[in-house]
Order: C-alpha cells, then structure tokens, then sequence
C-alpha cells in the first residue's frame, strides 16, 4: 500500500488535569498535538505507513515531540529543521455548563515562518498515495499557505489523492488575509473535502437553512446537508467526495455524534449517543484519520468509510490527548453494535 504524506503544525499540548481551571492549577500535563499530526497516528495505528512532514527547531523540545511521533510507527524523514520554537497551545478541559478552552501560544513557530522551497515535495511525495491537509496550517501565516499550495499542486500533478479538513479558526487568521480569500485556491485541488457543521459557512458562506450549531440540543439532522454537499462539489468540481461531522453538543460532557458523505447520494452513518467525554479535542482528526483508512480498505464501499471513521472518532472521546490510540478491531467492533464496554480478558 502506497504512503499517505500529511502536513501541518504540531504544537506542545499543555492541559489542565482533570477539569481544573486555568486559575486553580498549580501543574500542567504535556503531551504533543496537531491536525495532521493527530491524523498520522491514527492511520499509522491502523497499520498504514504514513508520513508527517512539519518543520521544528534544532532543540530538546522538537527532538522529544518527533520522539513522539515515532513511538507511534509515524515516519519523520521528510521533516525540515529551522527556526526558534515549537508551538504551544493551552487546554482547560470544560464541563457540563461549562465549554472547554484553548490558548495558543504559536506566533512565530517554525512551521509558521516556513516558505516555498524549503520541502522538496516531489521527493516527498513521489511513492505516495494520498495527501492530507487542513484549513488550519494556512491560517498560520502567507508562507504556510504559500507552502501547503505547493505541496497541493505538486499531489495534483503526480496524481496523488488530495484531502482536506476545512478546521476553521477564526483566532488564527490573523495576518492580513482572511480564510475566505485563501482557502478557494487551496480546496480547488482536492479530492475529497471534510467539514463540519459549521466550517463551510465560515469559510464560503455555505450552510443549511435556519441551522444554528450552538443551538442544536443535541439533534442534528444529516439530510439538511445534503445541500451543502451539493453546493461545495458545484464550487470545488475536482472534489467527488464531500462529507460532514455531525456534533448535537448537549453539554460539555455529553454529545451526539455521526457524520455524512455525499458522492452519487448521500450517506447517513448510525448517530452516537456520547454521554461521558473524556477529551474531545482530536475528535474531528481521528474521524479523518478513519475516513482515510476506510477510503483504502473498502474502495467500493462510501457507506462501510463514514461508518469506520465515525466509530473510531467515537472511541476518541474515550481516550486522553490528541492522538486517537485505538484499533482497527477495537473500531470494528464498535461498528457492529459492541458499545458495553466490558472488560476484555
């Protein structure tokens, strides 16, 4: 099976223990996180070789995240080193009432003061399969997008699958050029495009009649995006597969969970009933991480794809940090209706 190449920020992950404020703790916990690089491990625990290409600095704290990264099989050759920090970012894990936060501490990491020709992408790329990015590392900066706009042709021009998660976040967009003026060019180049609830509204205007995110009581209705399928492969006509994360947020603790998928009609997956999180943060990367994984194992199959991806995005609420650390028998089980939760022995 051909490599699937990612690319994007990795960032030191700093939480709260427990569901301690910023303001009561006296110890934060690190661990390592990111959109593409959460991705990579998943795939990578799925038993697909991967690549995750980034560009960190020559110090103790970069050579302990790619530490990381290849404890868990993901591979680190096409990684550039240069500039001055890894970035941060601050999780206060939310409960019930109360919604989680998160503080990034990212201006001027490395991976934000990348430009093109700094990756060889031809070489990076020339026995992969598919790519994988998202709309977060073009917020990063000019020469981030800039970067990943190369690395996107160069997928095109060796016939390379391209796939993209929308991930909009309005905090980072911050240097001049908003979402909407950059992110058109981006996604005219890819295959398959993931979104959720709320991505295709902020970024193209795009959205579902009277739908509110913040005020779905835990009930979202897959069908009333079939539109926004419709209207985001009318405007990215490459792109033949389109799909949607569906979260029913009733509290911090407690979502509903599926998605849908659109290429000659519209997929429903079975809807998840998740009562008790323990981290949600990674969620929407491990979805994409299994959608990946059941594009490769089931080619033929759109409907046995969502539903892979959007079990093993379930099991992720279960798991601490950003790295969906579960397999492909443990999704498969989910998948055929064992959710007890039974000790195994």
């Amino acid at each position: 099976m051909k490599k699937v190449v990612t690319f994007g920020e990795i960032m030191l992950r700093l939480a709260t223990p427990g569901y301690l404020r910023f303001v009561q703790s006296d110890h934060l916990t690190a661990t390592f996180g990111g959109g593409e690089a959460n991705v990579a491990v998943s795939l990578a625990n799925y038993g697909i070789p991967v690549e995750y290409v980034t560009r960190l600095p020559q110090n103790d704290i970069a050579d302990w995240c790619v530490s990381e990264l290849r404890k868990h099989n993901v591979g680190t050759q096409h990684m550039i080193r240069g500039g001055d920090r890894v970035g941060i970012y601050f999780l206060e894990t939310g409960a019930v009432a109360r919604p989680s936060k998160v503080v990034y501490d990212r201006a001027g990491s490395s991976v934000a003061e990348i430009v093109p020709g700094m990756i060889n992408w031809k070489e990076v790329l020339k026995d992969a399969g598919w790519f994988h990015w998202t709309g977060i590392t073009p917020a990063l900066s000019q020469g981030a997008a800039d970067t990943c706009l190369e690395a996107i042709r160069t997928a095109n021009e060796l016939g390379v699958t391209v796939s993209c998660d929308l991930n909009y976040r309005k905090n980072l967009w911050t240097y001049g050029k908003t979402a909407a003026e950059v992110m058109p060019e981006l996604v005219s180049g890819c295959d398959i495009i993931l979104a959720n609830e709320e991505d295709a509204e902020k970024v193209f205007g795009i959205k579902p009649e009277g739908f509110h995110a913040e005020h779905t009581g835990g009930e979202v209705d897959a069908a009333e995006f079939e539109s926004v399928c419709q209207q985001l492969m009318k405007r990215f006509p490459r792109a033949g597969k389109v799909i949607i994360t569906l979260r029913g947020s009733i509290n911090a603790n407690h979502n509903t969970w599926g998605g849908c998928l659109y290429s000659d009609r519209l997929y429903q997956s079975r809807r998840y009933d998740i009562t008790h999180i323990v981290d949600r943060v990674g969620g929407g990367d491990s979805f994409m991480g299994g959608l990946i994984y059941g594009f490769l194992a089931y080619p033929q199959n759109d409907r046995q794809a969502l539903d892979f991806a959007v079990a093993a995005s379930c099991l992720k609420h279960t798991v601490y940090g950003d790295f969906n650390l579960v397999s492909v028998k443990e999704v498969e089980n989910l998948m055929k209706g064992d959710g007890s939760g039974r000790v195994l022995r």
